[in-house]
């Protein structure tokens, strides 16, 4: 059972990345909520599922739109449909990115570009886009989505984890330039969550015994359990909490 937010029913949604995994659960949960929930997403087929799902379960249908993210011009069209079609948005959740591996040696300034396109860029244009919206709404809250995965040193990924270690410095500067107006910024740092993906990629019997080895928490992380996160700070609830770092990780950190 979890907690009933007032003040998210009808409030106005965007998820990037949300057709499935960490994104999934949190277009489900602020459907759940009686939100006005709009996403993002290139896999189209995932996407039309979950927005069925949800419909034949008696939530809001969200509205979802084809978008690949390393496409300003595209995402940023995408956020002002919504704000036409939905109603300013006041939620923000840059939620979407991918942790390819790659070896350090075969690193191009090409793939190092697509890199941050892919993990990093899209979340500061999204902020520049909807901050507008929220500024004349009177506030807002915007989640952008970190890593554990530089802060516990991991290799094997040198343009991912920079990216993910330089979200954390946006949220700090945007919560500051953006507090004024009562829009709060905040990160989110997952652990290693149980999506599908990464059950399928690296959930090997080992891996597993490792991750409770690390976690003071002895069960796995699944996505909920980070959708139930940013609902909190998506609420009134924590209308005190910016700039700040919030950890979903079963104690592993």
């Amino acid at each position: 059972m979890t907690a009933i937010y007032p003040s998210l029913r009808d409030r106005t949604v965007f998820v990037t990345g949300g057709a499935s995994g960490i994104g999934a659960a949190e277009v489900a949960g602020f459907a759940r909520q009686g939100a006005k929930v709009a996403f993002v997403d290139i896999a189209d087929e995932a996407a039309a599922t979950l927005c069925r799902s949800l419909r034949d379960a008696g939530y809001p249908e969200p509205f979802f739109q084809h978008c690949d993210l390393t496409d300003i011009a595209a995402l940023q069209a995408a956020i002002a449909v919504v704000g036409d079609r939905l109603g300013p948005i006041t939620v923000l959740a840059n939620n979407a990115a991918n942790d390819q591996r790659h070896d350090w040696q075969d690193v191009t300034p090409a793939f190092w570009d697509e890199r941050m396109a892919t993990n990093l860029r899209h979340q500061f244009f999204a902020i520049q886009a909807v901050a507008p919206m929220m500024k004349a709404a009177g506030g807002g809250s915007i989640v952008n989505f970190g890593s554990i995965s530089w802060h516990i040193s991991s290799g094997g990924m040198p343009a991912y984890t920079t990216a993910k270690a330089a979200v954390e410095g946006l949220t700090k500067g945007m919560a500051r330039d953006l507090g004024p107006f009562g829009i709060r910024v905040n990160t989110v740092i997952p652990g290693w969550i149980m999506t599908q993906r990464q059950i399928d990629l690296w959930l090997t019997p080992d891996a597993e015994a490792d991750l409770m080895r690390a976690q003071c928490l002895k069960q796995k992380v699944y996505p909920d359990d980070v959708a139930n996160m940013v609902l909190w700070l998506a609420a009134d609830d924590s209308r005190m909490c910016t700039s700040q770092l919030w950890v979903v990780d079963g104690g592993r950190m």
